[in-house]
């Protein structure tokens, strides 16, 4: 089972939206955001500013000499960028590169927020943990009951769940 950083964002987010996801139930495509994010990507990628990397099932925003840099919108769900961030350093570690991540959040009034994290003995283990809790959700029978929390308005898989 390939775990990826949107499945353990998701898995922090919603657990239901991480499983239907996983089991390829993906209206993602119906999503005002998901299109916006899209076309964002898009027109940095015809400005030449798209530093976004990809190798296996991982997607980076950008690649320094010292930082693996993710960018957020919002600082909303630290814990669930984080550990994205881990699963990519860990992954780097793997093919001999070793870097210390960067979580770069865009504020609302304009300014930045900055964590750095560092993929060490301790940050493993919560990476592993999690990718454990994560692997467990995905191979159960049964679907997480839809719990209405804050962002479901605004999320691709509302309808699916409420209406």
């Amino acid at each position: 089972m390939k775990i990826t950083g949107t499945l353990i964002n998701y898995y922090f987010h919603c657990k239901r939206q991480c499983y239907l996801f996983y089991n390829r139930i993906n209206l993602e495509d119906n999503s005002e955001d998901v299109k916006i994010g899209r076309v964002l990507h898009e027109i940095k990628a015809l400005d030449g500013n798209n530093t976004e990397v990809r190798f296996e099932n991982i997607s980076v925003d950008k690649i320094t000499d010292k930082y693996v840099v993710e960018l957020k919108k919002s600082d909303a769900d630290i814990k669930a960028a984080r550990m994205q961030v881990l699963l990519i350093l860990s992954k780097l570690q793997e093919k001999g590169i070793k870097k210390d991540g960067k979580l770069v959040f865009n504020e609302r009034n304009n300014s930045e927020k900055v964590d750095i994290i560092k993929l060490n003995e301790q940050t493993k283990l919560e990476l592993n943990n999690c990718i454990k809790e994560v692997e467990k959700l995905l191979n159960s029978k049964c679907v997480p009951e839809a719990k209405l929390i804050k962002g479901c308005k605004k999320c691709a898989y509302y309808e699916y769940c409420y209406l």
